[in-house]
């Protein structure tokens, strides 16, 4: 399936698209998210914990300095920032694969420390458009990850 781009034209849509996400996700998912600091990730991540069940009370924050986040939900979350990740190791330390290929869903911000962008998965490239407009660029790798891109862009779209 070929990629597709949808334009946010604020934060309020983001956490919308994310929670919209959150709520198709049937079975485990890996979820890439790339972009500059302050590009959206944080929200769009809000939004698919939010969709996936995660009560509005426990906040969702970016795990930089612990790597992961976990979030028990309708499928567990597990947030990964791997913004700070010194060392490729520390993934093998804290179980990666297991999170990652698990029965949750795993969202990698800044899986290019991940050194595979052929990582199977949905990748969303977040960039600034303008002061409040982002632009998000799907990216499926894999069947699974075509089928969930696929059913959003629907969702989204009509």
């Amino acid at each position: 399936m070929p990629q597709w781009v949808y334009h946010s034209p604020g934060e309020g849509q983001t956490l919308e698209l994310g929670i919209q996400l959150g709520r198709l996700l049937e079975q485990p998912a890996l979820i890439l998210l790339q972009g500059d600091l302050g590009a959206g990730k944080s929200v769009l991540a809000r939004g698919i914990a939010r969709g996936l069940g995660v009560p509005e009370e426990i906040p969702i924050t970016s795990p930089t300095f612990t790597l992961m986040n976990h979030y028990p939900a309708r499928l567990d979350l597990y947030h990964f920032d791997l913004y700070r990740l010194s060392d490729p190791d520390e993934l093998i330390e804290i179980g990666f694969d297991d999170f990652a290929y698990g029965k949750g869903v795993a969202l990698v911000e800044w899986p290019d420390r991940l050194d595979d962008d052929e990582t199977p998965g949905l990748w969303v490239r977040i960039r600034h458009l303008g002061e409040d407009c982002r632009e998000l660029v799907f990216s499926p790798c894999g069947k699974a990850a075509e089928a969930l891109s696929r059913r959003l862009q629907k969702e989204v779209t009509g």
